[in-house]
């Protein structure tokens, strides 16, 4: 082996990042013919769901992705229509693991050893965070070797041949490896030269050619997160569906000095703002500069359920600014009882407010909004993720709105449009009041929270994004008691 050390010295400020998307899967573990990084998960290939992560990173600056060579023009194809805008090539991988990775490598010949970065992820993993990516690149800044992994929950055994239980080790030393992998090119070119030259060489992942060939080399490790899942098996297709349904972005922390900064001056139309969360988020507005238009049954007589009360509200914001930057609705209608009790006429009420008057005022800004190149916000309710029983028509429409706001996303993309939901926890309202009555005091978000919150995304470059806006960190020990002690969130 060569005594040069690849972790002598940091890399130069000049370093570049070169995302390697490692996609050589053939799909016969799920018994399909079609690789699985080619199957569709939430409307789009696994593979572009990736390849906008790493588009999306604002520490990397190349993607190299090493295709299944049978399905090199899909992948290309995939590329070509996906909009990426960080230079992406597309090459043959090769037919193991250890043979994909030393193509890329070789494919990245040119660039110099210390001042690259390559991190090796899995094309079938498309839940990868941006955080992840972020602590990887950082990480390389001290380190010339870096894995991803998570603790396990589960005890690890260790079995013979015979299936007998041989050894189970201690678990909290326990990690499950995830991707990506990264390294400092030097690193990883140096740990392959030093494997080929073994015989016996095979190794299921990059971490482990560094810790065998290249030892004394440290590999640091960055936490992982449970949604980064492989999708390996055919459940995990259904799974990771799923996942993306009920992926929550986090809203932008911004000072009052950036929110006054780019509102001043901006048009905001409100529907449903005279009372609740909508009155909250058009007060805050206003506070900050923006000229709000404000639109509801109680104060203007607009009827969200009807299309062309929609547009004539939105023909007046435009009509008195010449702009409409961002367009709000907060409108819902939550009445409690059973459905094959209900009146017929409630229920045609609740699905045109709940749901056909986001469709409409969809349509209806639509035009306004590419204008700006501005955003649309609705609202959901965790009780989109599982119907509740006497409110059905409300968390159904709740779960559509959530759909529409994923599908819209995309359609809008091109155009410069964004759209989010924000979904938050239980909120002091009066339509909350009016369905649940008096409930103790400091259980409920508060309407300003909620406010505050909508308007960080409204200025946000986020899209398609459920956003949720809690009272408290689900992760904080009082929260998890609360749990346990079976607290239901409406």
């Amino acid at each position: 082996m060569s005594a040069t050390d690849p972790t002598a010295s940091a890399p130069s400020r000049g370093t570049r990042t070169i995302a390697v998307v490692l996609a050589g899967g053939s799909g016969r573990r799920i018994g399909l013919a079609t690789p699985k990084q080619l199957l569709k998960i939430a409307g789009k290939a696994i593979l572009e769901h990736t390849l906008a992560l790493f588009d999306q990173a604002p520490g990397v600056d190349e993607i190299l992705v090493m295709m299944n060579p049978g399905f090199v023009s899909d992948a290309e194809e995939i590329v070509k229509k996906a909009g990426l805008t960080t230079a992406v090539q597309v090459l043959p991988g090769g037919t193991s693991r250890n043979a994909t990775t030393q193509l890329a490598l070789d494919a990245l010949h040119a660039h110099p050893g210390e001042s690259t970065n390559v991190l090796f992820h899995d094309a079938v993993r498309p839940l990868l965070s941006q955080r992840i990516i972020a602590d990887c690149i950082t990480a390389l800044e001290t380190h010339a070797a870096v894995d991803v992994a998570i603790p396990s929950a589960d005890t690890i055994i260790e079995v013979d041949a015979e299936d007998l239980i041989t050894d189970v080790p201690k678990r909290s030393r326990l990690r499950r490896g995830q991707t990506p992998q990264a390294f400092r090119l030097a690193a990883i070119r140096e740990a392959y030269r030093n494997a080929w030259e073994d015989p016996g060489f095979e190794a299921t992942d990059d971490c482990t050619v560094v810790l065998r060939y290249l030892p004394g080399t440290p590999i640091h490790v960055v936490e992982g997160d449970g949604h980064n899942m492989k999708v390996t098996e055919p459940v995990d297709i259904f799974i990771a569906d799923k996942l993306f349904q009920l992926a929550a972005a986090a809203a932008p922390a911004l000072t009052e000095a950036d929110r006054t900064e780019r509102l001043t001056g901006a048009t905001v139309v409100v529907f449903g703002g005279s009372h609740g969360i909508g009155a909250a988020v058009a007060d805050f507005a206003q506070r900050h500069g923006a000229r709000v238009f404000r639109y509801s049954r109680g104060t203007t007589r607009t009827d969200v359920a009807d299309p062309d009360q929609v547009a004539a509200a939105l023909a007046q914001a435009h009509a008195a600014t010449g702009r409409i930057d961002h367009v709000v609705n907060t409108a819902g209608v939550l009445e409690i009882g059973r459905l094959d009790a209900a009146d017929p006429a409630a229920i045609e009420r609740n699905l045109r407010v709940n749901y056909l008057a986001p469709v409409s005022i969809a349509r209806a800004a639509f035009p306004y909004l590419a204008q700006t190149r501005g955003q649309l916000l609705l609202y959901t309710s965790s009780s989109y993720t599982r119907g509740r029983a006497e409110y059905s028509l409300y968390s159904s429409a709740k779960a559509a709105t959530v759909n529409l706001t994923q599908a819209l996303a995309d359609e809008w993309a091109a155009d410069g449009v964004r759209i989010n939901c924000i979904n938050p926890e239980r909120t002091a309202t009066p339509m909350r009041t009016r369905a649940f009555g008096d409930e103790p005091a400091g259980t409920l978000l508060s309407a300003e929270k909620v406010a505050r919150t909508s308007v960080d995304v409204l200025l946000s470059v986020l899209t398609g994004q459920v956003v949720d806006v809690r009272r408290e960190d689900p992760t904080d020990p009082a929260a998890l008691a609360a749990a346990a002690a079976g607290e239901e969130i409406r």
